[in-house]
């Protein structure tokens, strides 16, 4: 990550001092309910005082509660819902769960390096910000554009989605009108304060989150023989997880899930994202960040289980969701249009934490000059609604690479998007490290921060090694090796847009001082 712009990564120490102090000022200064989020330490706030000042503010308007539904809600998607039995045809039912066990502790590790950043610095568009700090200029770039277009395609795919579904209840009418509801919708309640959004994420969350719960107890009587399920006489148990061997298609295939389990979860990441803006970050991001690892295992494993024993795992990637089938076997009436909700409002929620997270890492580009600076402006409401424009925008051009041209652009940029969360994660416990090793060469003490990765630095390492052999060991994956060659030019292609950026900033600079010095009247003032 960080071999581009090594140079860059070495700060003096005048530097380091600065980001002692600055950050010792986050720490000591008390939270205030709506108090303006403070992005860059090395920039001083906008007082409307200078000739090109801006109003940049954003508003703390999140509490505990929404932080802890909205990294659900950026987790439970369309994939469990309708992907999981395609999962569990190709590694087998333990094999499924062995990665999704996997799966939750890696994100787990991630999620507590990234607390101590977002606690230490709780800042807006945060992943990018640390990168620029901790590794170098060119990789906060490159983090800021990875993460970006993660949501921006994510944002075109729901779009799509969302009129699919609507078709099951208005088959005659068009996918584009119900793409443009959902369109409207999704702009209106980002558009409108960042409360609305975080309380219209909590209660999408929360229908997930009920339909989810509704089903392992559900599933789980049915298990033990407490409610009837068609094709069984008897209770069903748990003997379909091992009917065909613990790996009937071999240990590879779930490697291969593996990769796939991370994209899953990314999402979880949020919480850094939302840090900016939620009121008491010091309480409110740990308290998120712990109960991510039970909620994951509890979620996605319970339902995984539930899945295996009730439906013999060959029949699983068939037709309809496993949700239905198990839903139809034990006769609960319709099942299918239950679903078609519940999968509705989780494309609703994604799309809603994807316009949110794509909105702010536009604004923090623009707070931090790798864009122009008016995408960093705010309305009274303390919304961006340039930078939401620009994000809606990403969204509908990938909205229309996925109709006009699906088999070329989109699926490069699908590509992209999968690896691209897994690069933002490799950033984010390499920030940590590095991070904690200047807090104390510094004068600090690790007892001094507010919350502290538990330990450190094993558990630090083992979230970069383990991120970094996901991204690399994808090679091993036929299917998934275009993405990664995908990837690692669009990697360098983004580090040669920024030193472009550079070079093209400093010739102008030049060019103006040479102007200025070839016209001294223009300096008499």
């Amino acid at each position: 990550m960080s071999q581009p712009d090594t140079d860059m990564a070495k700060q003096s120490p005048s530097s380091q001092q600065e980001t002692q102090i600055q950050t010792d000022g986050r720490q000591n200064q008390p939270e205030q309910v709506n108090q303006p989020a403070q992005i860059s330490q090395s920039e001083s706030p906008h007082d409307g005082k200078g000739e090109h000042a801006l109003h940049t503010n954003l508003k703390r308007g999140m509490e505990s509660r929404h932080l802890q539904m909205i990294s659900l809600g950026g987790v439970i998607g369309t994939g469990l819902f309708l992907s999981s039995g395609y999962t569990i045809q190709q590694a087998g039912p333990i094999g499924t769960i062995l990665a999704y066990g996997i799966g939750a502790l890696i994100v787990y590790l991630v999620m507590l390096t990234l607390g101590e950043l977002s606690v230490a610095m709780p800042v807006t568009g945060s992943f990018h910000v640390y990168a620029e700090k901790f590794i170098g200029p060119g990789t906060g770039f490159v983090i800021a554009i990875q993460y970006w277009l993660t949501w921006t395609v994510a944002l075109g795919s729901e779009f799509t989605a969302a009129g699919l579904l609507m078709q099951r209840w208005f088959p005659n009418s068009p996918t584009w009108v119900w793409s443009a509801v959902c369109i409207i919708l999704i702009f209106t309640l980002n558009a409108l304060s960042v409360r609305f959004f975080a309380e219209a994420e909590f209660w999408f969350a929360s229908i997930k989150v009920f339909a989810i719960c509704a089903f392992i107890i559900i599933g789980l009587l049915a298990i033990f023989g407490v409610i009837p399920i068609a094709g069984y006489q008897h209770a069903p148990m748990f003997g379909n997880l091992i009917k065909d061997g613990v790996f009937p298609n071999g240990f590879m295939p779930v490697f291969a899930t593996i990769l796939t389990v991370n994209f899953a979860f990314s999402g979880t990441e949020l919480i850094g994202v939302t840090a900016g803006e939620t009121r008491d970050p010091q309480t409110a991001v740990p308290k998120a960040i712990h109960t991510t690892l039970w909620r994951l295992v509890l979620f996605f494993i319970g339902s995984i289980t539930v899945m295996c024993a009730l439906i013999p795992w060959r029949q699983a990637g068939v037709g309809e969701s496993p949700f239905v089938l198990v839903f139809n076997g034990i006769g609960i009436p319709y099942a299918g249009d239950i679903m078609n909700f519940v999968v509705l409002t989780a494309v609703l929620s994604a799309s809603n934490s994807g316009l949110y997270a794509s909105t702010r890492m536009v604004w923090s580009m623009g707070n931090e000059g790798m864009i122009p600076r008016w995408f960093a402006k705010t309305n009274r409401r303390g919304v961006p609604m340039l930078a939401l424009c620009a994000a809606m925008a990403g969204g509908l051009l990938a909205l229309l690479s996925s109709v006009i041209a699906a088999s070329t652009v989109y699926l490069v940029l699908v590509a992209l998007s999968g690896l691209s969360a897994v690069v933002v994660w490799i950033a984010i416990a390499y920030c940590q490290i590095v991070f904690r090793r200047r807090w104390l060469e510094s004068g600090h003490s690790a007892s001094e921060l507010k919350y502290r990765t538990p330990g450190y630095p094993y558990v630090s390492w083992a979230a970069f090694i383990l991120c970094t052999a996901s991204f690399v060991l994808v090679v091993f994956d036929a299917e998934q090796r275009f993405a990664l060659v995908a990837e690692l030019v669009f990697i360098v292609v983004c580090y040669g847009i920024y030193f472009l950026q550079q070079w093209w900033r400093k010739r102008r600079k030049a060019s103006d001082s040479e102007d200025d010095l070839s016209m001294p009247w223009a300096n008499q003032h």
